[in-house]
């Protein structure tokens, strides 16, 4: 297996991104933020953007899968292979491209772009994608390794609020190459059963480093929770305990 590959093995890559307006949308932010994650047992790191790669490359020797979001089409995760090859020559090891069904915006094919990136860089390529039959199209299409990432984001693959695990599963009984657990994974014991049924690694973006969706959750919970009469601000006696849904 390829070092990189070995590296990740059973362990967790921590996803690294802000969007766009957002406080931590900084390049040297999110590579404090990888340091600090790091500091804490990821395995790798996931991070998206050519600044934001360069400066984590420069910062850490842990394993780093880069991607380029741009565009307002549908396929948007390194969505040619012009952005392939950029992200590849910041230094990351693993290149994520959208690996759906859909038509990538410059008229390439999946295979085509994979064998272009592996003949021009030597970098891997991992797959994201949403449903079964595009994890073994991309496999044949010379993937290094698949990632579930866009599962439940595309309109066609399964709904829910939780990860896909048995989509999980199912790949990672089928394929011939490392499938990574990624997209909606919220607790640690999702991240674990992910591992128990067959995962090579698993990532983790919005559950650890997204402050505004963490903070989001509880302070949901917390209302949900307030049961205080209108009047005085006391609680009714008997009132029922927090609904925490």
């Amino acid at each position: 297996m390829n070092p990189i590959l070995a590296a990740l093995r059973g362990r967790l890559v921590v996803s690294c991104q802000a969007y766009p307006g957002e406080p931590m949308r900084d390049a040297d932010t999110m590579c404090r933020v990888a340091r600090a994650v790091a500091a804490g047992g990821a395995a790798g790191i996931r991070a998206q953007g050519l600044a934001d790669l360069r400066r984590i490359r420069a910062a850490l020797d842990l394993p780093l899968i880069g991607l380029w979001k741009d565009g307002d089409g549908e396929v948007l995760i390194t969505p040619t292979l012009r952005h392939a090859l950029a992200v590849a020559e910041t230094g990351a090891d693993i290149v994520a491209v959208d690996a759906t069904g859909r038509p990538r915006p410059d008229g390439r094919t999946l295979a085509e772009t994979v064998r272009a990136v592996h003949e021009r860089t030597g970098r891997l390529i991992m797959a994201d994608v949403s449903t079964y039959e595009e994890g073994l199209a991309a496999a044949e299409a010379g993937a290094d390794v698949v990632g579930t990432t866009l599962a439940g984001y595309t309109p066609y693959s399964r709904q829910g609020p939780g990860p896909d695990l048995d989509l999980v599963a199912r790949l990672a009984r089928d394929l011939p190459v490392p499938v990574v657990a990624e997209g909606r994974i919220q607790t640690g014991e999702q991240a674990a059963e992910a591992i128990r049924r067959g995962a090579h690694a698993v990532v983790v973006g919005t559950a650890i480093t997204h402050p505004a969706s963490i903070a989001r959750r509880f302070a949901s919970a917390v209302q949900r929770a307030d049961h205080r009469g209108e009047g005085d601000g006391v609680s009714c006696p008997g009132a029922a305990g927090p609904d925490l849904g």
